[in-house]
């Protein structure tokens, strides 16, 4: 016979803040809405929604958007969440560079910026420093009050250990245990921080407003230098015990095959992450790593298979390797779509995808592959930076008050 636990007691105040957060989340997504097509769509009732709406339109948070007409009455008042509420931004920190960008409330973009790294594997210093000069740069060019900011999202490359202190564990650039909310007060950023692992990032962007919108279990791949995926499970970021989960590019494609950049062997990252197939078609060739970087190389290499026989085989066997690897995502999850992102896995998609799902087909249980989407992501190579964006937005829809005041449960820094 089971232990029974007491049952949480809910408070008034939890009740109010669900309220809140439910409309808001709501006029957010599938605004803009009615007073009587949110109660409908909610199940709260006519006198709670005018209340909690009541509350948000003083807040500034929603506004009217103009009338409906309705049945045989006066016409209803539509409402929205207002662009101009506040801002938000959005840091990608890959393992070619930095790129920070500005969006308003409704992801409406108004600043980017890129910094290129020196060197394959970053300080983490250094690429904090890039980090807030880049800040500095998307609030200038917009021209906005660094105060309507309502926080900065960052995606990393690598495992985020959301403990007392947050710290970011990303072996493949060389960084253990970086403190990086620390640093980046350190550097004078003083607006909230929200940090998530860059495929976690890329894959809420995705689901939000990509390839992955309407799914309720998915998989957002992300192929970049490396590799990683989002396991989306009923509408919920899978994140394990320690929020490492989702390195699917670190499971095992070749039993003793080639090593990668994590010190094991036969990984997957190795074999379709743009590194690693850059690396093969090197050695196919006998040459040396060009100096160009590896975006160009990636799409020269790409441009090249028609010509060159090394070529269009290392990227046929690429293509087969990923297929196997989403075969073991399509057996292991059972996801309804899986979406394939970052540079390198839309480059690769653009010219293979046909080849992908074949492979996919072949490793993957036949009666759940043909119930299976893949797709391309949508959101392009913004779409780990657009991701990040979303942390704060998430914050203030989650819990129904701007994250400036109300804290985060998720890598905010005090």
């Amino acid at each position: 016979m089971g232990i029974r636990m007491p049952a949480k007691r809910t408070t008034v105040r939890d009740l109010r803040r669900h309220n809140r957060s439910l409309l808001l989340s709501k006029l957010y997504f599938d605004g803009p809405l009615s007073r009587h097509e949110l109660s409908g769509l909610t199940g709260l009732s006519a006198a709670t929604v005018s209340n909690v709406t009541a509350e948000l339109g003083e807040e500034r948070l929603i506004v009217e958007a103009g009338l409906v007409e309705s049945d045989g009455g006066r016409p209803r008042v539509l409402l929205r969440v207002d662009p101009a509420y506040g801002h938000v931004a959005g840091v990608d920190i890959g393992e070619t560079g930095v790129k920070v960008e500005l969006f308003d409330l409704t992801m409406n973009r108004l600043a980017t910026v890129e910094h290129p790294f020196a060197s394959p594997r970053p300080d983490a210093a250094a690429a904090v420093t890039q980090v807030a000069s880049g800040l500095r740069e998307v609030i200038s060019e917009s021209g906005i009050d660094e105060a309507t900011v309502l926080g900065v999202g960052v995606g990393v490359p690598g495992t985020v250990h959301q403990g007392e202190a947050l710290r970011v564990h990303a072996p493949t650039i060389g960084w253990k245990e970086v403190p990086l909310t620390d640093l980046l007060r350190a550097e004078g950023v003083e607006l909230p921080l929200f940090v998530d692992n860059g495929a976690k990032t890329q894959g809420q962007g995705e689901m939000w407003f990509g390839a992955g919108r309407g799914a309720r279990h998915a998989v957002i791949a992300l192929i970049g230098s490396g590799v990683g995926a989002a396991v989306i499970t009923d509408g919920t970021t899978y994140r394990g015990s320690t929020s490492s989960a989702g390195e699917w590019g670190h499971t095992t494609i070749v039993y003793g095959g080639q090593e990668c950049r994590c010190g094991s062997r036969g990984c997957l990252e190795s074999y379709v992450g743009a590194e690693g197939v850059l690396a093969r078609y090197r050695k196919t060739r006998g040459g040396k790593a060009p100096e160009d970087d590896e975006q160009t190389q990636f799409a020269a290499l790409l441009e090249s298979a028609g010509k060159s026989k090394a070529a269009a085989k290392v990227l046929e066997e690429t293509a087969g390797y990923l297929g196997a690897g989403i075969g073991n995502l399509i057996n292991l999850f059972n996801p309804e779509r899986i979406v394939l992102g970052g540079w390198a896995g839309l480059a690769l998609g653009e010219e293979y995808l046909p080849e992908i799902r074949r492979a996919a087909g072949e490793h993957a249980l036949a009666h759940v592959f043909d119930q299976t989407e893949i797709e391309l992501g949508k959101l392009g190579p913004d779409a780990v930076a657009i991701g990040a964006a979303t942390l704060p937005v998430a914050a203030l829809l989650e819990q129904g008050a701007d994250p400036r005041t109300a804290g985060s449960k998720r890598g905010t820094a005090a």
